[in-house]
C-alpha cells in the first residue's frame, strides 16, 4: 500500500499535491476534534493520516528541489 500511494503522489502535479495536503490536514483536524469530544472507533486512523501527510510533504519537497 505504501509504495502504491507514494507512486500515486509522485505522478501528481504540485498543485494536486498541495490540494491533497490541504484535504489531509483538514481530515486530521476533524479526527482530532472527534477524538477529543467522544473518542474514535479507530484511533490508529490519526496515525495513518499523519503518515500520509508526511508522504505528500516528502514528494512536494522532492518536486520543488528539482
Amino acid at each position: 500500500m505504501k509504495s502504491s500511494k507514494i507512486n500515486e503522489y509522485r505522478e501528481m502535479s504540485v498543485e494536486q499535491l498541495q490540494k491533497e495536503l490541504k484535504e489531509l490536514k483538514n481530515e486530521l483536524f476533524k479526527l482530532r476534534f472527534q477524538h477529543s469530544l467522544k473518542g474514535l472507533d479507530n484511533p490508529k486512523s490519526m496515525t495513518l493520516v499523519k503518515k500520509q501527510i508526511a508522504r505528500v510533504e516528502t514528494v512536494l519537497t522532492e518536486k520543488e528541489s528539482n
